[in-house]
């Protein structure tokens, strides 16, 4: 494995499949694909890839072909050392010479914001494709050269691997850079006070860029430090952060009506989860909004996914947090923001902030927590881990915050592996225990395997005296900000 730099947090998986990747000895051309949303460190990682090996690095920039020749031409004659720019008539020319590398040894070859040198050649995977063909092990083309193909745009970079698209089945990497998962964002953050974690984990989630560029560093210094942060940091007119939410949709390439994409986030990050809901709040049909949907689905935006009890159910997610707090809190009150009356939104949106971010978002810690180490609390593998409902005849429906069920087996009832309510803001009592015993004696009418259920309560304020003695009978798991956050 190629030595991690010091610089780099965190990233080890992916440094190690990286490491392996470019280090394959194979005398052939292979391809690699890494996309992920914007400002999560793909390019941060990338280039310490190639110094770390000795490879080639390009950025490209949004350009035209022969500009974007040029501009790749300067960069490979430095990289290899030669005195004179080269000149490259065409793209055929210029990756015949970059694949052409690597005889000897394995040699990085990255290429970064990949989707603007297709925007201005549209051939270029086509062309990229033929090269790497006539470079494989039946060609005889002894090349070892690692390519690395990087970008943001994820609807484009979706693509290039895709159905009948030129470099599908060419590539021996394909990578999706994700956020940093809730507790090594903490990290991250110095966030040692889960009581402040989670409120800056459900404003700027785990990209690192919104803490090293967008805030140069400030981080909230305590819990009792968060408000000053948030006005300072987040709600600042002189800071990136205030506008990123709306720079995040503008670059994506195929979104082309911003107003109608902002009001679904908007109709997604009040609680209108379903289709229904979404198109009651936005004022269009229900067919109306298929389109931006799958839109913010394929850019990486929202999540669709399934209700965890309910066959046939679904319900939205935004996946970034900084969207949500935009669209629940920014956005309304977003002429007083510009004029600088940072102090006097946040004091109007605090408990809007608790509700409508912290609490949702809260949720959806509690249930990353039992996907991942759901294997050490409950005792058996998990399956699928998520929100449900259950329709209670008495009237209602009860809501499932961390449903965990364990993995299907054909011709046997659905084994539920524990059953989850989740709270941020309350002190959660038996009242909560009772509603999920309820949910378990109704989903055992409905031919689920309740037997080894695990009820559990999440909570961010702790748990009264009766709940605490029902724990100590072995009646109900809780699950406190220690145990979410202990390693």
């Amino acid at each position: 494995m190629i030595a991690k730099p010091d610089h780099v947090f965190d990233r080890d998986r992916e440094w190690l499949s990286l490491s392996d990747f470019v280090l394959d000895e194979r005398p052939e051309v292979t391809l690699g694909v890494v996309s992920g949303r914007r400002r999560q460190g793909k390019s941060y990682l990338l280039r310490a890839l190639a110094q770390a090996t000795g490879g080639f690095f390009f950025e490209a920039v949004q350009a035209t072909e022969a500009e974007a020749l040029r501009m790749f031409g300067n960069a490979l004659a430095e990289y290899v050392g030669s005195p004179a720019a080269f000149s490259f008539a065409s793209w055929d020319n210029a990756l015949g010479y970059l694949l052409g590398l690597g005889a000897d040894q394995p040699i990085a070859a990255i290429i970064d914001e990949f989707p603007y040198l297709v925007d201005a050649s549209p051939s270029l995977p086509s062309l990229l494709r033929r090269e790497i063909d006539s470079r494989g092990p039946s060609q005889h083309g002894q090349s070892r050269v690692r390519l690395l193909l990087c970008g943001s745009a994820m609807s484009v970079m979706g693509r290039l691997l895709a159905g009948s698209a030129p470099l599908r089945g060419r590539a021996g990497l394909e990578m999706v850079l994700q956020p940093f998962p809730f507790r090594e964002a903490a990290a991250f953050w110095g966030a040692a006070n889960p009581s402040l974690a989670v409120p800056l984990h459900s404003i700027v989630g785990g990209t690192p860029a919104y803490r090293r560029q967008f805030t140069r560093d400030d981080a909230p210094s305590s819990a009792e430090d968060f408000d000053d942060w948030v006005q300072r940091a987040v709600l600042n007119p002189d800071r990136p952060l205030l506008r990123e939410a709306r720079y995040l949709l503008v670059e994506e390439a195929d979104i082309r009506e911003p107003a109608l994409y902002h009001s679904v986030l908007a109709a997604v990050a009040e609680g209108n989860a379903r289709w229904g809901g979404i198109a009651g709040y936005i004022g269009r049909k229900a067919a109306d909004i298929a389109h931006p949907l799958n839109v913010l689905e394929d850019c990486g935006l929202i999540s669709k996914e399934s209700d965890a009890l309910r066959s046939g159910r679904s319900h939205y997610r935004i996946t970034e947090p900084l969207i949500t707090f935009y669209e629940s809190i920014m956005r309304p009150r977003w002429g007083d923001l510009e004029q600088g009356l940072s102090q006097q939104v946040w004091d109007d949106s605090k408990q809007k902030f608790k509700s409508n971010v912290v609490g949702p978002h809260f949720e959806a810690i509690c249930r990353e927590f039992a996907r991942t180490h759901g294997g050490d609390v409950f005792g058996s593998p998990r399956g699928q881990v998520g929100a449900g409902t259950v329709t209670d005849p008495s009237g209602g429906e009860i809501e499932v915050d961390v449903a965990v069920l364990a993995p299907a087996e054909p011709g046997q009832r659905p084994v539920i592996l524990s059953l989850g309510e989740a709270k941020w803001g309350t002190v959660m009592g038996m009242r909560h225990l009772a509603r999920l015993r309820r949910a378990q004696s109704l989903l055992e009418v409905k031919g689920f395997d309740t037997s080894r259920a695990v009820l559990a309560c999440y909570s961010g304020k702790g748990f009264d005296a009766e709940l605490r003695a029902a724990a100590e009978q072995g009646s109900v798991l809780l699950v406190g900000l220690d145990m979410l956050y202990s390693a």
